[in-house]
């Protein structure tokens, strides 16, 4: 590092992980005060936000800052910051490839984007002498996400996932991915559980999830069954060496990475392919809420500090919803039936009740659809063209034209005669 880039900032800052694409002396190098500007901020960053939010915008400014001073050698200063600026920069995120080569996600971008507004609204509200005179950014600047819904496993899934955890010989494995699936908690929050953590505050006792990436905590309700895997876990475990709930063999607490390793081996054995670790999450929350729990009770479960973020979980309630769907449309149809004789051009037989037995015959029961409902699929089978018939089915077609002339269906009836008549002609 220059002489001249350890003035401008004198910490290493870790680049989270592998080697940076590039480092801030050779920004500084070529635009010292856009580097001072930028480096001074992230100081200022460290004494609020958690390391890996420092990390993120770390590397967010520094790209940003390689490519505006690589492609336009002539700004130095974060004050001569322009739209072409950010427009160029939109382009060339695009264009990068990620991991494994693929372009950027659209998350990704999002977040380096947004990192970059934040970086310019709070430049220029702390009056910094290098702000510019407005803000370079705008909302129209970041791409669409999908609104794609939470993956979770449907109940046939998880009855086999859960079943196979259920027989697991890992006792420490099946208690820790007990309670992910039993308690909705993340990853981090069950690595970070303190050996204490299992308290009584009235019946049942409760689990205190520690603060986590919300930066709040919570007390979820334990299963009896949770209870008594936390007991004889700690029973054979014996004292904490670390301190946390669960530990390694050698007493240090679990990665991240391993606790998904122990979810999808539980997935795998149950033969229902990858399962990760939020898939639990979001499957016990669309459970929850197809049961008829709160939103309100879930956020409170989930640890959400906002109701948006339960409100995702509504929108796959398939049960709730169809549910209401059928009562709707049961109240639909009854309307129906009461206006369909009131049709304009319906005469005095239209409006004459429909027989009791307004069935229609089908090859294996019947379909009870109510006679004045017309049905566009009605004989849909038998009009297809790819449908073939033959001798050994004449008598149920006799069956069926004969059910259609004592109802008074004569399309019906047309068909099932001319069916028969074309089995006839064929032999």
């Amino acid at each position: 590092m220059t002489a001249l880039a350890q003035a401008v900032h004198p910490k290493t800052r870790r680049p989270g992980g592998g080697t940076p694409e590039v480092t801030w002396g050779e920004i500084a190098a070529r635009a010292p005060r856009m580097a001072a500007t930028m480096t001074s901020y992230l100081d200022q960053l460290e004494a609020s936000s958690r390391p890996a939010t420092v990390s993120a915008v770390d590397v967010a400014l520094r790209l940003f800052a390689h490519r505006v001073t690589t492609a336009d050698p002539t700004c130095v200063s974060v004050s001569t910051i322009g739209r072409p600026h950010i427009e160029d920069f939109k382009t060339w995120q695009a264009a990068r490839p990620g991991r494994g080569g693929k372009p950027l996600s659209t998350t990704t971008i999002r977040h380096r984007l947004g990192f970059l507004r934040t970086f310019f609204e709070r430049i220029i509200e702390w009056d910094y002498d290098d702000a510019p005179a407005r803000l370079p950014i705008h909302s129209t600047d970041f791409p669409v996400l999908d609104d794609a819904l939470p993956r979770f496993l449907d109940d046939p899934t998880a009855a086999k996932f859960m079943a196979a955890l259920a027989q697991d010989p890992n006792r420490r494995r099946r208690l820790m991915v007990e309670l992910l699936a039993r308690t909705g908690m993340r990853v981090g929050e069950l690595a970070a559980l303190e050996d204490d953590a299992m308290v009584k505050l009235g019946d049942p006792r409760q689990l205190r999830i520690p603060v986590g990436k919300l930066h709040n905590d919570r007390y979820v309700p334990l299963l009896p069954m949770l209870i008594d895997l936390i007991v004889d876990y700690r029973a054979r475990r014996g004292p904490s060496r670390s301190g946390f709930l669960v530990e390694r063999d050698d007493g240090k607490p679990f990665d991240r990475r391993t606790i998904q390793r122990y979810v999808a081996a539980v997935a795998k054995r149950a033969g229902i392919g990858h399962v990760h670790p939020h898939q639990l999450r979001h499957t016990l929350a669309t459970q929850s809420i197809n049961r008829g729990m709160s939103l309100e009770a879930i956020a409170a479960l989930l640890g959400h500090r906002s109701m948006d973020m339960t409100l995702t979980y509504a929108r796959i309630s398939d049960q709730t919803v169809a549910d209401e769907y059928f009562r709707a449309t049961e109240a639909v149809e009854a309307n129906y039936r009461q206006m369909g004789p009131l049709l304009p051009g319906a005469t005095g037989a239209d409006m004459t009740a429909p027989p009791t037995d307004h069935r229609r015959l089908l090859a294996n029961g019947h379909c009870t659809r109510p006679a004045l409902l017309g049905c566009v699929f009605e004989s849909v089978c038998e009009r297809c063209g790819f449908f073939e018939t033959g001798p050994q089915f004449v008598t149920i077609l006799k069956r069926q034209s004969k059910h259609a002339d004592q109802r008074g269906q004569s399309d019906r009836r047309q068909l099932f005669d001319g069916l028969i008549e074309g089995v006839a002609e064929a032999q």
